[in-house]
């Protein structure tokens, strides 16, 4: 019999998650049946989107949500051979039965020496959420500017980059001078701390004063209020998320930016990576930033966590912007 241990969420969260808020679980798991598969997780993804979506589609008592990249360690199936490695959302746990759905196969042309934990990172969901927002969402092409926001973050440092691949200015706002140091180094053009600048609508302006073309926004509330009014004529705008307000007991209020749209016509469009798997940008979108990644023009930083049992630990601090580029848990 084979052991697994989960982490689950106790109750719904109030304001920010605390490590009162999750219960580690083991149960025995079932012999395999024909047709199925054992699986064992190696790494284990944190990401902000696991906070709003706790809300609403977990109950008190569940499984926390997630993906994995995670190894068979035995099967039923003859197509799934022990030993291969899938990315599977099956939770907060280190093993896990299925029957193949749902299952997705790292690349063929995985190089051996590349960490198979970026396929939650930068060849994964994060890294496709900047190529598709910035390329398919916010359109942008040479010689742009871009901002971006929590830009040393999974999917904020990956935009940056792609940016510069595709020849435009990128400026990148961050939450500590260590991150902006980061972003210099893998090729921003300017980067500043919101934390510690007197005036963020003097920080934007500063490190672009003709104003923006492309804004990718992963921030939301009073930075989204001020950027809006740095956007050129027919500006663009990418919504990937709102991290400033996911811990918000009572809902934030802004200022009216209807007319800022009007006058200056911009788009703003909001979108999940969920409805692009099935689409050919994202098949597209994952080789060509594997590519990149051999080629040496795409850069990675993983903030690892070991031990499954810091889980709860890990995820607290992603939120809390702990980590600088993905934020993984090794079992």
């Amino acid at each position: 019999m084979v052991k697994s241990k989960s982490w689950t969420m106790v109750k719904h969260f109030e304001g920010a998650p605390k490590l009162e808020d999750f219960k580690l679980i083991e149960k025995e798991l079932p012999p395999l049946k024909e047709g199925e598969l054992l699986l064992e997780s190696v790494f284990l993804s944190v990401d902000p989107y696991m906070r709003p979506y706790s809300k609403t589609s977990l109950k008190d008592g569940d499984v926390m949500m997630g993906s994995q990249v995670a190894r068979v360690v035995e099967s039923k199936n003859p197509a799934y051979q022990v030993g291969s490695y899938y990315v599977s959302y099956s939770g907060w746990t280190t093993h896990f039965i299925s029957d193949g759905k749902g299952l997705r196969a790292l690349p063929t042309d995985w190089p051996e020496n590349l960490p198979r934990s970026l396929a939650l990172g930068t060849v994964g969901m994060p890294g496709l959420t900047a190529y598709i927002g910035l390329l398919e969402i916010c359109k942008a092409k040479q010689g742009d500017v871009v901002l971006v926001n929590c830009a040393a973050g999974a999917v904020g440092s990956v935009v940056g980059q792609i940016a510069k691949l595709k020849g435009c200015k990128v400026v990148g706002s961050t939450g500590s001078d260590a991150k902006v140091t980061y972003l210099k180094e893998i090729g921003f053009d300017e980067a500043f701390n919101y934390k510690t600048v007197s005036s963020l609508e003097e920080a934007l302006k500063n490190a672009s004063p003709e104003g923006y073309d492309c804004y990718f926004e992963n921030v939301g509330g009073v930075f989204s209020d001020v950027a809006l009014q740095q956007m050129k004529q027919f500006g663009r705008i990418a919504v990937c998320g709102a991290i400033s307000m996911y811990n918000d007991s009572v809902p934030q209020t802004g200022p009216y930016v209807q007319p800022y749209f009007v006058f200056k016509q911009l788009r703003m469009e909001g979108f999940l990576i969920l409805s692009w798997e099935d689409k050919p940008q994202y098949q597209e979108g994952q080789k060509q930033l594997l590519q990149w990644i051999v080629e040496g023009k795409l850069n990675f930083h993983e903030h690892i966590t070991n031990g499954f049992e810091n889980m709860p630990a890990g995820f607290i601090g992603m939120l809390s912007g702990d980590n600088i580029g993905k934020a993984v848990i090794k079992v």
